[in-house]
Protein backbone atom coordinates (compact mmCIF):
# COMPACT_ATOMS: atom_id res chain seq x y z
CA UNK A 1 0.00 0.00 0.00
CA UNK A 2 1.22 3.53 -1.24
CA UNK A 3 1.94 5.79 2.06
CA UNK A 4 -1.27 7.15 3.46
CA UNK A 5 0.35 10.95 3.88
CA UNK A 6 -0.11 11.32 0.41
CA UNK A 7 -4.08 9.75 0.45
CA UNK A 8 -4.35 13.15 -1.05
CA UNK A 9 -5.98 15.74 -3.71
CA UNK A 10 -4.08 17.21 -6.31
CA UNK A 11 -5.12 20.72 -5.29
CA UNK A 12 -3.20 20.36 -2.33
CA UNK A 13 -0.05 20.21 -4.13
CA UNK A 14 -1.19 22.88 -6.99
CA UNK A 15 -1.50 25.36 -3.96
CA UNK A 16 1.66 23.93 -2.63
CA UNK A 17 3.62 24.77 -5.78
CA UNK A 18 1.81 28.38 -5.67
CA UNK A 19 3.32 29.03 -1.73
CA UNK A 20 6.62 27.28 -2.58
CA UNK A 21 7.14 29.16 -5.66
CA UNK A 22 5.85 32.88 -4.39
CA UNK A 23 8.03 32.42 -0.67
CA UNK A 24 5.05 31.77 1.29
CA UNK A 25 5.61 28.11 2.29
CA UNK A 26 7.50 28.90 5.56
CA UNK A 27 4.48 31.34 6.31
CA UNK A 28 3.92 30.47 10.26
CA UNK A 29 -0.01 28.72 9.81
CA UNK A 30 -2.40 27.16 12.20
CA UNK A 31 -5.35 25.04 10.85
CA UNK A 32 -8.20 23.45 13.12
CA UNK A 33 -10.32 20.18 12.12
CA UNK A 34 -13.81 20.46 13.71
CA UNK A 35 -17.42 19.45 12.49
CA UNK A 36 -20.12 21.61 12.39
CA UNK A 37 -23.46 19.37 12.98
CA UNK A 38 -23.41 15.88 14.34
CA UNK A 39 -25.00 13.31 12.29
CA UNK A 40 -28.64 11.70 13.11
CA UNK A 41 -28.88 15.00 15.55
CA UNK A 42 -26.89 13.71 17.59
CA UNK A 43 -26.07 15.84 20.68
CA UNK A 44 -22.18 15.19 19.91
CA UNK A 45 -19.59 12.97 18.11
CA UNK A 46 -17.09 10.60 19.65
CA UNK A 47 -13.25 10.89 18.81
CA UNK A 48 -10.77 7.94 16.92
CA UNK A 49 -8.72 8.29 14.47
CA UNK A 50 -5.68 10.47 16.06
CA UNK A 51 -3.28 7.94 16.39
CA UNK A 52 -3.44 7.05 12.97
CA UNK A 53 -3.48 10.49 11.93
CA UNK A 54 0.12 10.95 14.03
CA UNK A 55 1.25 7.84 11.76
CA UNK A 56 0.44 9.72 9.08
CA UNK A 57 2.02 12.71 9.67
CA UNK A 58 5.29 11.35 10.64
CA UNK A 59 4.69 10.02 6.94
CA UNK A 60 5.47 12.95 5.34
CA UNK A 61 8.48 13.17 3.15
CA UNK A 62 9.07 9.60 2.74
CA UNK A 63 8.47 9.17 -1.12
CA UNK A 64 11.08 9.51 -4.36
CA UNK A 65 11.28 12.25 -6.45
CA UNK A 66 9.78 9.88 -9.05
CA UNK A 67 6.38 9.53 -7.53
CA UNK A 68 5.58 13.28 -7.45
CA UNK A 69 6.55 13.06 -11.03
CA UNK A 70 3.51 10.84 -11.73
CA UNK A 71 0.69 13.58 -10.91
CA UNK A 72 2.95 17.11 -10.75
CA UNK A 73 5.44 15.91 -14.09
CA UNK A 74 7.07 18.80 -16.38
CA UNK A 75 10.50 20.54 -16.51
CA UNK A 76 8.51 23.02 -14.06
CA UNK A 77 8.01 21.37 -11.71
CA UNK A 78 11.13 19.69 -11.07
CA UNK A 79 12.83 21.42 -8.09
CA UNK A 80 9.23 21.27 -6.20
CA UNK A 81 9.21 17.55 -6.35
CA UNK A 82 12.79 17.57 -5.48
CA UNK A 83 11.77 19.73 -2.41
CA UNK A 84 8.32 17.28 -1.48
CA UNK A 85 10.69 14.01 -1.52
CA UNK A 86 12.37 15.46 1.35
CA UNK A 87 9.33 17.46 3.32
CA UNK A 88 8.86 16.05 6.85
CA UNK A 89 6.14 18.14 8.77
CA UNK A 90 8.50 19.88 11.31
CA UNK A 91 5.47 21.73 13.62
CA UNK A 92 3.30 20.51 16.26
CA UNK A 93 0.00 19.18 16.59
CA UNK A 94 -2.46 19.23 19.41
CA UNK A 95 -5.56 16.88 18.94
CA UNK A 96 -8.21 15.09 21.44
CA UNK A 97 -7.56 11.65 22.73
CA UNK A 98 -9.24 8.83 21.15
CA UNK A 99 -12.40 7.97 23.19
CA UNK A 100 -13.59 11.28 23.64
CA UNK A 101 -17.05 13.37 23.75
CA UNK A 102 -16.28 16.08 21.13
CA UNK A 103 -18.97 18.94 19.81
CA UNK A 104 -19.46 20.94 17.16
CA UNK A 105 -16.83 23.94 16.38
CA UNK A 106 -14.52 22.27 18.82
CA UNK A 107 -11.04 21.47 17.31
CA UNK A 108 -10.32 17.90 17.54
CA UNK A 109 -6.71 18.58 15.95
CA UNK A 110 -4.61 21.34 15.78
CA UNK A 111 -1.36 21.71 13.69
CA UNK A 112 0.62 24.24 14.03
CA UNK A 113 3.70 24.53 11.30
CA UNK A 114 4.77 25.73 8.10
CA UNK A 115 2.10 26.82 5.77
CA UNK A 116 3.07 24.29 2.91
CA UNK A 117 3.25 21.42 5.61
CA UNK A 118 0.45 21.97 7.34
CA UNK A 119 -1.60 22.62 4.29
CA UNK A 120 -1.15 19.01 2.62
CA UNK A 121 -2.00 16.97 5.48
CA UNK A 122 -5.54 18.25 5.17
CA UNK A 123 -7.23 15.43 2.69
CA UNK A 124 -5.62 12.46 4.38
CA UNK A 125 -6.36 14.12 8.15
CA UNK A 126 -9.44 14.42 6.66
CA UNK A 127 -9.96 10.73 5.26
CA UNK A 128 -8.90 9.29 8.57
CA UNK A 129 -11.10 11.41 10.91
CA UNK A 130 -14.10 11.30 9.03
CA UNK A 131 -14.30 7.33 8.35
CA UNK A 132 -13.29 6.77 12.10
CA UNK A 133 -15.58 9.70 13.78
CA UNK A 134 -18.52 7.89 11.60
CA UNK A 135 -18.35 4.70 12.77
CA UNK A 136 -17.47 5.75 16.37
CA UNK A 137 -20.45 7.93 16.65
CA UNK A 138 -22.90 5.53 15.38
CA UNK A 139 -21.73 2.43 17.40
CA UNK A 140 -21.55 4.92 20.57
CA UNK A 141 -25.86 5.24 19.30
CA UNK A 142 -26.14 1.38 18.83
CA UNK A 143 -24.37 0.35 22.10
CA UNK A 144 -26.07 3.51 24.26
CA UNK A 145 -29.05 1.81 22.97
CA UNK A 146 -28.88 -1.00 25.43
CA UNK A 147 -27.50 -2.16 28.50
CA UNK A 148 -26.88 -5.50 26.65
CA UNK A 149 -22.80 -5.98 25.38
CA UNK A 150 -23.20 -5.21 21.35
CA UNK A 151 -20.40 -6.87 19.04
CA UNK A 152 -19.27 -5.22 16.14
CA UNK A 153 -19.39 -8.10 12.89
CA UNK A 154 -19.75 -5.63 10.31
CA UNK A 155 -16.04 -6.45 8.13
CA UNK A 156 -18.41 -7.64 5.15
CA UNK A 157 -20.10 -5.11 4.29
CA UNK A 158 -17.25 -2.09 5.34
CA UNK A 159 -15.76 0.19 1.95
CA UNK A 160 -12.78 -1.98 1.80
CA UNK A 161 -9.96 -3.52 4.26
CA UNK A 162 -8.88 -0.93 5.87
CA UNK A 163 -12.17 1.00 6.36
CA UNK A 164 -13.17 -2.56 8.02
CA UNK A 165 -10.19 -2.81 10.06
CA UNK A 166 -10.18 0.52 11.67
CA UNK A 167 -13.90 0.74 11.52
CA UNK A 168 -13.84 -2.06 13.98
CA UNK A 169 -11.04 -0.40 16.47
CA UNK A 170 -13.62 2.74 15.96
CA UNK A 171 -16.52 0.94 17.29
CA UNK A 172 -14.83 -0.66 20.07
CA UNK A 173 -13.37 2.28 21.29
CA UNK A 174 -17.24 4.16 21.60
CA UNK A 175 -19.05 1.31 23.28
CA UNK A 176 -18.48 -2.32 21.82
CA UNK A 177 -17.75 -4.98 23.26
CA UNK A 178 -16.03 -7.07 21.10
CA UNK A 179 -15.57 -7.21 17.31
CA UNK A 180 -15.48 -9.88 14.48
CA UNK A 181 -12.63 -9.34 12.54
CA UNK A 182 -9.25 -10.45 13.44
CA UNK A 183 -6.89 -8.00 11.65
CA UNK A 184 -8.23 -5.59 14.12
CA UNK A 185 -7.65 -7.67 17.15
CA UNK A 186 -4.27 -8.50 16.50
CA UNK A 187 -2.99 -4.75 15.54
CA UNK A 188 -4.70 -3.28 18.65
CA UNK A 189 -3.88 -6.69 20.69
CA UNK A 190 -7.34 -6.88 21.45
CA UNK A 191 -8.80 -10.25 20.72
CA UNK A 192 -12.14 -11.38 18.26
CA UNK A 193 -15.28 -12.98 18.09
CA UNK A 194 -16.93 -15.57 16.02
CA UNK A 195 -19.72 -18.00 15.91
CA UNK A 196 -20.28 -20.18 13.32
CA UNK A 197 -22.32 -19.21 9.73
CA UNK A 198 -25.25 -20.77 8.04
CA UNK A 199 -22.65 -22.10 5.68
CA UNK A 200 -21.06 -24.83 8.38
CA UNK A 201 -24.38 -26.23 9.30
CA UNK A 202 -25.54 -27.17 5.40
CA UNK A 203 -21.95 -28.13 4.69
CA UNK A 204 -23.92 -31.10 6.47
CA UNK A 205 -26.94 -31.82 4.44
CA UNK A 206 -30.36 -30.21 4.55
CA UNK A 207 -31.61 -31.55 6.96
CA UNK A 208 -32.44 -32.16 10.73
CA UNK A 209 -29.97 -34.67 10.92
CA UNK A 210 -27.76 -32.72 9.25
CA UNK A 211 -28.41 -29.76 11.76
CA UNK A 212 -27.22 -31.55 14.71
CA UNK A 213 -24.46 -32.92 13.44
CA UNK A 214 -23.36 -29.62 12.72
CA UNK A 215 -23.66 -28.82 16.06
CA UNK A 216 -22.35 -31.66 18.04
CA UNK A 217 -19.04 -31.14 15.77
CA UNK A 218 -18.42 -27.87 16.30
CA UNK A 219 -19.14 -28.56 20.35
CA UNK A 220 -16.10 -31.10 20.02
CA UNK A 221 -14.07 -29.09 18.28
CA UNK A 222 -14.42 -26.27 20.37
CA UNK A 223 -14.78 -27.62 24.03
CA UNK A 224 -13.17 -25.29 26.51
CA UNK A 225 -14.35 -22.04 24.33
CA UNK A 226 -17.29 -19.88 24.47
CA UNK A 227 -19.78 -21.67 22.42
CA UNK A 228 -22.84 -20.07 20.29
CA UNK A 229 -25.15 -22.54 17.74
CA UNK A 230 -27.05 -20.86 14.34
CA UNK A 231 -30.46 -22.07 15.33
CA UNK A 232 -32.30 -20.65 12.47
CA UNK A 233 -30.82 -22.41 9.15
CA UNK A 234 -33.87 -24.41 8.57
CA UNK A 235 -36.84 -23.85 12.02
CA UNK A 236 -35.86 -21.78 14.74
CA UNK A 237 -38.33 -23.34 16.96
CA UNK A 238 -39.64 -26.68 15.67
CA UNK A 239 -35.57 -27.83 15.38
CA UNK A 240 -32.82 -25.20 15.92
CA UNK A 241 -33.15 -24.58 19.40
CA UNK A 242 -34.14 -28.33 19.88
CA UNK A 243 -30.91 -29.60 17.96
CA UNK A 244 -29.22 -27.25 19.97
CA UNK A 245 -30.29 -28.69 23.37
CA UNK A 246 -29.97 -31.79 22.43
CA UNK A 247 -25.99 -31.38 21.26
CA UNK A 248 -25.47 -29.13 24.35
CA UNK A 249 -26.70 -31.89 26.94
CA UNK A 250 -25.03 -34.43 24.74
CA UNK A 251 -21.86 -33.24 25.44
CA UNK A 252 -22.22 -32.52 28.91
CA UNK A 253 -22.43 -28.54 28.37
CA UNK A 254 -24.99 -27.25 31.13
CA UNK A 255 -24.73 -24.11 33.35
CA UNK A 256 -21.83 -25.47 34.91
CA UNK A 257 -19.97 -24.68 31.50
CA UNK A 258 -17.18 -22.01 32.85
CA UNK A 259 -16.71 -20.63 28.98
CA UNK A 260 -20.06 -19.89 28.63
CA UNK A 261 -22.33 -20.83 25.63
CA UNK A 262 -25.45 -19.89 23.99
CA UNK A 263 -27.35 -19.87 20.60
CA UNK A 264 -27.82 -17.22 17.99
CA UNK A 265 -30.85 -15.96 15.79
CA UNK A 266 -30.63 -14.18 12.86
CA UNK A 267 -33.83 -14.32 11.03
CA UNK A 268 -37.35 -13.73 12.15
CA UNK A 269 -39.51 -12.02 14.95
CA UNK A 270 -36.94 -11.91 17.56
CA UNK A 271 -38.90 -10.59 19.94
CA UNK A 272 -41.58 -13.58 19.56
CA UNK A 273 -38.59 -16.22 19.09
CA UNK A 274 -35.94 -14.89 21.85
CA UNK A 275 -38.25 -15.56 24.30
CA UNK A 276 -40.10 -18.90 22.80
CA UNK A 277 -36.42 -19.94 22.85
CA UNK A 278 -35.71 -18.91 26.25
CA UNK A 279 -39.45 -20.64 27.96
CA UNK A 280 -37.94 -23.43 26.21
CA UNK A 281 -34.26 -23.27 27.43
CA UNK A 282 -35.58 -23.01 30.60
CA UNK A 283 -37.91 -25.63 30.32
CA UNK A 284 -34.62 -28.21 29.48
CA UNK A 285 -32.79 -26.78 32.99
CA UNK A 286 -30.27 -24.37 30.35
CA UNK A 287 -31.16 -21.16 32.15
CA UNK A 288 -27.40 -19.81 31.52
CA UNK A 289 -27.94 -20.32 28.06
CA UNK A 290 -27.23 -17.12 26.21
CA UNK A 291 -29.47 -15.68 23.02
CA UNK A 292 -27.58 -13.59 20.83
CA UNK A 293 -29.20 -11.93 18.13
CA UNK A 294 -28.26 -10.40 14.83
CA UNK A 295 -29.90 -9.65 11.29
CA UNK A 296 -29.49 -5.83 10.23
CA UNK A 297 -29.72 -4.57 13.34
CA UNK A 298 -29.50 -0.83 14.65
CA UNK A 299 -29.65 1.20 17.28
CA UNK A 300 -33.96 2.07 16.52
CA UNK A 301 -34.87 -1.97 16.22
CA UNK A 302 -32.43 -2.78 19.37
CA UNK A 303 -34.80 -0.21 21.64
CA UNK A 304 -37.90 -1.61 20.05
CA UNK A 305 -36.74 -5.36 21.21
CA UNK A 306 -36.05 -4.03 24.51
CA UNK A 307 -39.16 -2.05 24.56
CA UNK A 308 -41.08 -5.61 23.48
CA UNK A 309 -39.18 -7.70 26.55
CA UNK A 310 -37.23 -9.65 23.58
CA UNK A 311 -34.86 -12.08 25.84
CA UNK A 312 -32.02 -11.32 24.18
CA UNK A 313 -28.36 -11.13 26.36
CA UNK A 314 -26.30 -9.82 23.41
CA UNK A 315 -26.57 -8.05 20.25
CA UNK A 316 -24.38 -8.36 16.90
CA UNK A 317 -24.85 -5.37 14.30
CA UNK A 318 -22.70 -5.36 11.24
CA UNK A 319 -23.57 -2.52 8.36
CA UNK A 320 -25.33 -0.19 10.43
CA UNK A 321 -22.08 0.14 12.77
CA UNK A 322 -19.72 -0.32 9.66
CA UNK A 323 -20.54 1.81 7.28
CA UNK A 324 -22.36 4.52 9.59
CA UNK A 325 -24.90 3.14 7.83
CA UNK A 326 -27.77 5.92 7.98
CA UNK A 327 -25.05 8.57 8.02
CA UNK A 328 -22.00 7.45 5.84
CA UNK A 329 -20.35 11.05 5.69
CA UNK A 330 -19.05 12.34 8.41
CA UNK A 331 -18.78 16.55 8.73
CA UNK A 332 -15.27 16.69 10.10
CA UNK A 333 -13.26 20.10 7.87
CA UNK A 334 -9.76 21.65 8.32
CA UNK A 335 -9.76 25.45 7.81
CA UNK A 336 -6.77 27.64 8.56
CA UNK A 337 -7.65 30.19 11.16
CA UNK A 338 -4.36 31.85 11.59
CA UNK A 339 -1.75 32.88 9.49
CA UNK A 340 2.00 34.61 10.57
CA UNK A 341 -0.05 35.34 14.02
CA UNK A 342 -3.12 36.95 12.25
CA UNK A 343 -6.27 35.39 12.88
CA UNK A 344 -7.83 34.54 9.64
CA UNK A 345 -11.78 33.01 9.21
CA UNK A 346 -14.07 31.87 6.44
CA UNK A 347 -16.98 33.33 6.32
CA UNK A 348 -19.03 32.13 3.35
CA UNK A 349 -22.69 32.55 2.58
CA UNK A 350 -23.50 29.61 4.55
CA UNK A 351 -23.86 31.05 8.21
CA UNK A 352 -23.15 27.54 9.50
CA UNK A 353 -19.91 27.99 7.50
CA UNK A 354 -18.81 30.57 9.72
CA UNK A 355 -15.67 29.48 11.64
CA UNK A 356 -13.59 30.39 14.48
CA UNK A 357 -10.90 32.37 14.19
CA UNK A 358 -6.98 32.47 15.83
CA UNK A 359 -4.87 29.55 17.88
CA UNK A 360 -7.83 28.23 20.16
CA UNK A 361 -8.07 25.60 23.59
CA UNK A 362 -11.15 24.04 24.74
CA UNK A 363 -11.76 23.59 28.29
CA UNK A 364 -14.19 21.27 30.05
CA UNK A 365 -15.84 21.95 32.98
CA UNK A 366 -17.18 19.59 36.14
CA UNK A 367 -18.66 20.53 39.12
CA UNK A 368 -19.73 17.78 42.02
CA UNK A 369 -23.32 17.87 42.22
CA UNK A 370 -24.88 17.02 45.22
CA UNK A 371 -27.63 14.77 43.48
CA UNK A 372 -25.86 13.61 39.95
CA UNK A 373 -22.48 13.76 41.50
CA UNK A 374 -19.37 14.80 39.16
CA UNK A 375 -20.84 15.99 35.78
CA UNK A 376 -19.51 18.12 32.85
CA UNK A 377 -21.32 21.36 32.47
CA UNK A 378 -19.49 23.40 29.71
CA UNK A 379 -17.10 23.02 27.59
CA UNK A 380 -16.05 27.02 26.72
CA UNK A 381 -13.01 27.46 23.68
CA UNK A 382 -10.82 29.89 24.11
CA UNK A 383 -8.42 31.43 22.39
CA UNK A 384 -4.70 30.79 23.97
CA UNK A 385 -3.89 32.54 26.52
CA UNK A 386 -6.71 34.91 26.36
CA UNK A 387 -8.66 36.79 29.31
CA UNK A 388 -11.04 33.80 30.13
CA UNK A 389 -8.39 31.26 29.45
CA UNK A 390 -5.93 32.82 32.41
CA UNK A 391 -8.62 32.49 35.35
CA UNK A 392 -9.60 29.07 34.17
CA UNK A 393 -6.17 28.16 34.31
CA UNK A 394 -5.88 29.86 37.71
CA UNK A 395 -9.32 28.30 39.18
CA UNK A 396 -10.72 31.76 39.18
CA UNK A 397 -14.18 32.76 39.30
CA UNK A 398 -15.45 33.23 35.66
CA UNK A 399 -18.30 33.73 33.75
CA UNK A 400 -19.30 32.48 30.17
CA UNK A 401 -21.94 33.69 28.03
CA UNK A 402 -23.81 31.78 25.12
CA UNK A 403 -22.35 32.83 21.44
CA UNK A 404 -26.18 33.18 20.27
CA UNK A 405 -27.66 34.65 22.89
CA UNK A 406 -24.68 36.74 25.35
CA UNK A 407 -27.85 37.60 27.80
CA UNK A 408 -27.91 33.69 28.46
CA UNK A 409 -24.75 33.81 31.23
CA UNK A 410 -23.45 30.63 33.68
CA UNK A 411 -20.92 31.80 36.21
CA UNK A 412 -18.58 29.79 38.63
CA UNK A 413 -17.15 30.33 41.37
CA UNK A 414 -13.59 29.87 42.54
CA UNK A 415 -12.79 26.32 43.78
CA UNK A 416 -16.18 24.68 42.62
CA UNK A 417 -14.88 23.33 39.79
CA UNK A 418 -12.22 21.19 37.80
CA UNK A 419 -11.31 22.41 34.04
CA UNK A 420 -9.82 19.68 31.83
CA UNK A 421 -7.70 20.42 28.42
CA UNK A 422 -9.60 18.90 25.43
CA UNK A 423 -6.64 19.61 22.91
CA UNK A 424 -3.34 17.76 24.43
CA UNK A 425 0.28 17.86 22.19
CA UNK A 426 0.93 14.35 20.31
CA UNK A 427 3.83 15.81 17.69
CA UNK A 428 6.05 18.48 19.07
CA UNK A 429 8.83 19.58 16.14
CA UNK A 430 7.65 16.90 13.71
CA UNK A 431 8.00 13.94 16.25
CA UNK A 432 4.99 11.99 18.15
CA UNK A 433 5.36 13.22 22.19
CA UNK A 434 1.77 11.51 23.05
CA UNK A 435 1.41 8.36 25.19
CA UNK A 436 1.04 5.13 23.70
CA UNK A 437 -2.97 4.29 24.72
CA UNK A 438 -3.97 0.55 24.09
CA UNK A 439 -7.23 0.07 22.42
CA UNK A 440 -9.26 -1.18 25.85
CA UNK A 441 -7.53 2.27 27.70
CA UNK A 442 -9.25 3.66 25.07
CA UNK A 443 -12.51 2.30 25.08
CA UNK A 444 -12.13 2.22 28.86
CA UNK A 445 -11.46 6.37 28.68
CA UNK A 446 -14.43 6.74 26.68
CA UNK A 447 -16.90 5.11 29.07
CA UNK A 448 -15.64 7.53 31.60
CA UNK A 449 -16.16 10.22 29.70
CA UNK A 450 -19.87 9.30 28.68
CA UNK A 451 -21.22 8.60 32.67
CA UNK A 452 -20.03 11.86 33.14
CA UNK A 453 -22.66 13.38 30.98
CA UNK A 454 -26.37 13.81 31.95
CA UNK A 455 -28.98 10.79 31.18
CA UNK A 456 -30.87 13.12 28.78
CA UNK A 457 -27.38 14.32 27.16
CA UNK A 458 -26.94 10.60 26.33
CA UNK A 459 -30.36 9.70 25.31
CA UNK A 460 -30.75 8.89 21.31
CA UNK A 461 -33.86 11.21 20.40
CA UNK A 462 -34.16 14.60 21.26
CA UNK A 463 -31.35 14.54 23.59
CA UNK A 464 -30.83 17.75 25.99
CA UNK A 465 -27.78 19.73 24.13
CA UNK A 466 -24.92 20.38 26.80
CA UNK A 467 -23.54 23.82 26.77
CA UNK A 468 -21.04 24.68 24.69
CA UNK A 469 -19.89 28.09 24.39
CA UNK A 470 -16.43 30.37 22.96
CA UNK A 471 -15.17 32.88 25.06
CA UNK A 472 -15.84 37.29 25.35
CA UNK A 473 -12.21 37.32 23.68
CA UNK A 474 -12.90 34.90 21.32
CA UNK A 475 -16.23 35.87 19.98
CA UNK A 476 -15.21 39.91 19.98
CA UNK A 477 -12.33 38.62 17.42
CA UNK A 478 -14.55 36.68 15.19
CA UNK A 479 -17.04 39.36 14.88
CA UNK A 480 -14.39 42.14 14.72
CA UNK A 481 -13.02 40.43 11.69
CA UNK A 482 -15.98 39.84 9.91
CA UNK A 483 -17.72 43.76 10.70
CA UNK A 484 -14.14 44.75 8.98
CA UNK A 485 -15.08 42.38 6.06
CA UNK A 486 -18.87 43.30 5.78
CA UNK A 487 -17.39 47.13 5.41
CA UNK A 488 -14.55 46.70 2.90
CA UNK A 489 -16.93 44.54 1.10
CA UNK A 490 -19.90 46.97 0.95
CA UNK A 491 -17.10 49.48 0.12
CA UNK A 492 -15.58 47.85 -2.88
CA UNK A 493 -15.42 48.72 -6.13
CA UNK A 494 -13.59 48.03 -9.51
Amino acid sequence: MLNNAYCSDKYQYTMGKSFYDSGMKDRSAVFNLFYRKAPENNNWAVVSGTDEVIEMVENLGNMDPEFFEKFLPGEEYKDFRGYLSAMKFTGNVYAMREGEIAFPNQPIIIVEGPLIEAQVLETPMLCIMNHQMAVATKASRVCRATNRPVSEFGSRRAHGPWAATYGAKAAVIAGCASTSNILAGVMFDYGSTGTMAHSFVTAFGSSVAGEYKAFDTYIKTHKGEGIILLIDTYDTLKCGVLNAIKAYKDNGIDDNYAPGYGIRLDSGDLAYLSAECRHILDGYGLTKCKIFATNSLDEYLITDLERQGACIDSYGVGDAIATSKAAPCFGNVYKLVEIDGEAVLKRSEDKIKLINPGSQITYRIMIDDPAKGEIFKVDVTCLRGDGLSRLIESGERFTVCDEYDRYKTKTFEKGEYKAFIMQHKVIENGRRCAPHHTLAEKKAYYDDTLRHFSPSERRLINPHYYKVDISDDLYNLKMGIINSLVKEIKEFRI
